[in-house]
């Protein structure tokens, strides 16, 4: 069999950790594609693992030798699943290997909302100091967590991670899914929406994108939330409907944001977002610990690995 990465950088800037493909054939690894090279790219491989490039029905008729499409993460919004099932070209996923990374990110982002870190230390570099004549503390953030609530919009993996760390901090946590409420798990709390959004001072989104969440955090979403809110968004930047969040931390409405995604990546440096002192955006990092990417890599071999013993991987995305 004949395997190509498509966009390989992200997973591994080194691109020393492939080798592996080795042993299911040929292989190529491309460490940056653009979508107009996609079917270039993949020519005859069997084996297609993309991180970001499209694979839908167009790339599909220009390459009938693909049987196994991955990607190189989590979320396959890149990949025209139905398409896929239809023609039998199996689909995988690798769910779970950034859980503790993306939730410690996630917990980093809110706390950064609300203890300004980079503040202090810059003060006592300065030669600024508590007690000391010149220097007012008062004014920089320094929030306790203790006591205060956050809500979870999807409580995966990811959200219930979330929820373990908040909670070892004294935080109340309320947790949002469609499938389940009224019951205490985990230390969360299930609640309808609108408890959830009324209730928590802090509302963070680890949902997966699809046609329910794609822009649901709009003016609206956002006019049901306390005064001061601070959101947290680790998912996908497509949630998030940018210009009414832009609004309402300008309006006060919401106090802080923190993003590792947004709805267009790498956004435009003229996004209005960057000119928000309050809003603090990582350059979709969350998933990037070492340890993760190890997970990623040994992952990815077992479902190939199964796919071409069986024909079928081990984390499939549809049954």
């Amino acid at each position: 069999m004949k395997s190509v990465v498509l966009d390989g950088f992200a997973v591994d800037p080194t691109e020393q950790n492939w080798g592996y493909l080795a042993a299911y054939g040929e292989y190529r690894v491309y460490p940056f594609c653009e979508e107009e090279n996609v079917i270039e790219r993949i020519g005859d491989a069997d084996i297609v693992l993309t991180n970001r490039m499209h694979i839908n029905a167009a790339v599909l008729d220009a390459c009938p030798n693909v049987k196994y499409v991955t990607a190189l993460g989590t979320g396959y919004d890149m990949i025209d699943v139905d398409e896929c099932r239809r023609r039998g070209v199996e689909v995988c996923n690798v769910p779970g290997y950034s859980t503790m990374s993306v939730a410690q990110h996630a917990f980093a982002l809110l706390f950064s909302l609300v203890t300004d870190i980079n503040a202090f230390n810059e003060a006592s570099h300065s030669g600024k100091w508590t007690g000391k004549e010149g220097f007012d503390y008062t004014p920089l953030k320094f929030m306790e967590l203790a006591g205060k609530t956050i809500g979870i919009y999807g409580c995966g993996n990811i959200g219930r991670q979330l929820g373990r760390i908040c909670g070892a901090f004294g935080m109340r946590v309320l947790g949002y899914r469609r499938s389940k409420q009224g019951v205490t798990e985990e230390g969360i709390e299930y609640v309808d929406l609108d408890t959830l959004l009324s209730s928590s001072d802090f509302v963070s989104f680890n949902c997966p994108l699809n046609d329910v969440t794609r822009g649901i955090v709009n003016a609206d979403m956002i006019s049901r939330m306390k005064d001061g809110v601070y959101i947290v968004n680790t998912s996908r930047g497509a949630v998030i409907n940018e210009k009414d969040l832009y609004d309402a931390l300008v309006s006060g409405k919401v106090a802080g944001a923190g993003l590792d995604v947004m709805a267009s990546e790498p956004p435009s440096p003229s996004n209005p977002l960057f000119t928000c002192k309050n809003c603090v955006i990582t350059p979709h990092c969350a998933w990037t610990s070492k340890e993760a990417r190890q997970r990623l890599m040994s992952v990815l071999d077992e479902n190939i690995a199964s796919f071409v013993k069986t024909g079928k991987g081990i984390n499939r995305v549809f049954k």
